[in-house]
């Protein structure tokens, strides 16, 4: 049987259904100590639905999103507070990968850097320093440009852990990154770097479909997580993320079809983004173990 590594889905966008509190720049990085049962039980929920690979929730936990916010104290503690609920839940619901979290400095979907590239692996060497004795790997995800993912993924390989990298694609139009950047681009600019494997999210599945080849071209493993959004166009730096809205036409067997799609394309690692909940991974974890493929495993360091 061939082996798929499945990843959990979105937590941001869930944690905001589930919270008493109302969505704020920070997502989902305050939950992590005003409500931490909350990102626990929800990591639980993935691993149940199938899930191998889990991300620590800290996504939005960047020290320039804490600073906007008068939170630069809380950058630490929220790094290791997501670490240990994620090995909390993994106790709680049996065994899976932990990926900790690259993600976009400023913001998802910033088509550039907004500092220099060193000044963008400094950040990134500070957030690799405060996770990497606790998780199994590195995501750099969401990666909007060619230049932030080389920053992210150079802080990452010098942890001596896997790494993957995923690109988020522009969402209409020929397959490229949201900066305009093409995927060969984006992969030459990693070279010479240990890349685990590459992925794509965050953006519609269609336009997952239409970049795939491109990806598996590269070569090595290869693997997609989209989004369930209408539209990411209304979400601006410093924005919340009650102006984005959910497409009505995704449902966990409709996302469930997609991703097997990108399976049968070649990929091998998938999972889902913002929107993407328990019941998407679960219904994903069953057509693939009709289809007769091995999902009984994560990566390990």
């Amino acid at each position: 049987m061939k082996p798929i590594i499945l990843t959990d889905g979105g937590m941001g966008q869930e944690l905001v259904r589930r919270s008493r509190s109302e969505p704020t720049p920070l997502w989902s990085a305050r939950v992590l100590i005003d409500e931490p049962d909350l990102v626990r039980d929800l990591h639980a929920e993935f691993i149940r639905a199938g899930a191998r690979v889990i991300t620590i929730n800290t996504y939005s936990a960047t020290p320039e999103r804490l600073a906007r916010e008068g939170a630069e104290d809380l950058f630490k503690p929220l790094q290791k507070r997501g670490i240990e609920l994620a090995r909390q839940a993994c106790e709680q619901a049996g065994e899976a990968t932990i990926a900790g979290c690259l993600s976009p400095l400023f913001g998802s979907y910033a088509q550039a850097l907004t500092i220099s590239f060193e000044d963008t692996l400094d950040i990134y060497r500070r957030i690799v320093a405060e996770q990497a004795e606790g998780v199994d790997l590195f995501l750099c995800e969401t990666m909007a440009s060619a230049e932030e993912a080389r920053a992210a993924v150079t802080a990452a390989s010098e942890s001596g852990k896997p790494v993957w990298v995923s690109w988020t694609l522009a969402d209409h139009g020929r397959p490229c990154l949201r900066s305009g950047e093409t995927i060969a681009a984006a992969a030459n600019a990693l070279d010479g770097l240990p890349v685990a494997a590459r992925l794509v999210n965050c953006c519609r599945p269609e336009a997952v479909s239409a970049a795939l080849s491109e990806l598996i071209d590269l070569g090595g493993p290869v693997g997609a997580y989209a989004n369930g959004f209408t539209s990411v166009d209304a979400l601006k730096h410093g924005g919340t993320v009650d102006v984005l809205h959910a497409r009505h036409d995704l449902d966990p067997e409709a996302y469930a079809s997609q991703a097997m799609g990108w399976v049968e394309a070649g990929a091998t690692i998938v999972g889902g983004c913002c929107e993407v909940g328990p019941a998407h991974i679960a219904a994903l974890r069953d057509r693939l173990d009709q289809a007769g493929y091995d999902i009984s495993g994560g990566i390990h360091a």
